[in-house]
C-alpha cells in the first residue's frame, strides 16, 4: 500500500475535513487559531501538502467540533 498524499483516499480525507469545516462555518484561519497553529497548516493538509497521524487529525475534529468516528466511517465505505 502506497504511503501518499496523492492518493484518491486521502483526496477523499481532505474533502471531508473541508465540508465539516464549512459546514460549521469556520475558516481555516479560526481552525488554525484553535488549534494554536499558524494558518498555512490547516491550508497545507486541505491542499493536500501535508498528512495528518491519527492524533492530529483527533485535534481537528475537536477544533472544528464533529464526530471524527463519522468521518472514518464514511472513507471505510469508499
Amino acid at each position: 500500500m502506497a504511503k501518499s498524499i496523492h492518493t484518491e483516499r486521502h483526496k477523499q480525507l481532505r474533502e471531508l475535513l473541508k465540508a465539516r469545516r464549512n459546514a460549521a462555518g469556520l475558516t481555516q484561519t479560526v481552525v488554525a487559531k484553535r488549534l494554536g497553529k499558524p494558518p498555512s497548516y490547516v491550508a497545507k493538509y486541505e491542499g493536500g501538502d501535508r498528512r495528518l497521524d491519527v492524533l492530529e487529525f483527533l485535534d481537528i475534529a475537536a477544533a472544528i467540533g464533529f464526530d471524527p468516528h463519522g468521518v472514518i466511517r464514511a472513507l471505510k465505505r469508499k
